[in-house]
């Protein structure tokens, strides 16, 4: 399982706040993978660079058709402006018909306990997976 691990961006105050989000991608076909997992990179590549990033990993499954990214923010802003920069705002308008399902989840941390650890983060995706199935899914 090809592995980007946490990569720490800029160092926040010990005594901040961090915005988390994690989410999981499952692409509809294994032909699908290779592009997918490029342009994952181009986003990747943009993290290491995003004002207010504090850090981000990415896990990649291939043959499961299936990537997993967590990433750590100043706050929820700067996480949204990210979003709406190039290249991450025609990376994710370009896959969307190679899609199958998604899942996002987003809470909020004190920085002290940064790298998040992915066991938390795929347990909480599984909550917000099954929250979303039941039609509990939160807005905003």
């Amino acid at each position: 399982m090809p592995t980007l691990p946490w990569t720490p961006v800029d160092e926040p105050a010990p005594d901040a706040t961090a915005f988390v989000m994690a989410s999981r991608f499952e692409v509809r076909s294994l032909s699908d993978v290779p592009r997918f997992f490029l342009r994952a990179l181009a986003a990747w590549k943009q993290v290491k660079r995003a004002p207010g990033a504090y850090g981000a990993s990415l896990i990649a499954q291939p043959l499961k058709r299936t990537f997993w990214t967590l990433s750590a923010w100043e706050d929820k802003q700067a996480l949204y402006a990210y979003a709406r920069t190039e290249p991450h705002k025609s990376v994710m308008t370009g896959l969307r018909s190679t899609m199958n399902r998604s899942v996002f989840t987003f809470w909020e941390t004190p920085t002290a306990g940064l790298p998040i650890d992915w066991s938390d983060a795929r347990d909480r995706l599984a909550a917000q997976e099954h929250s979303d199935a039941d039609g509990n899914s939160p807005t905003g």
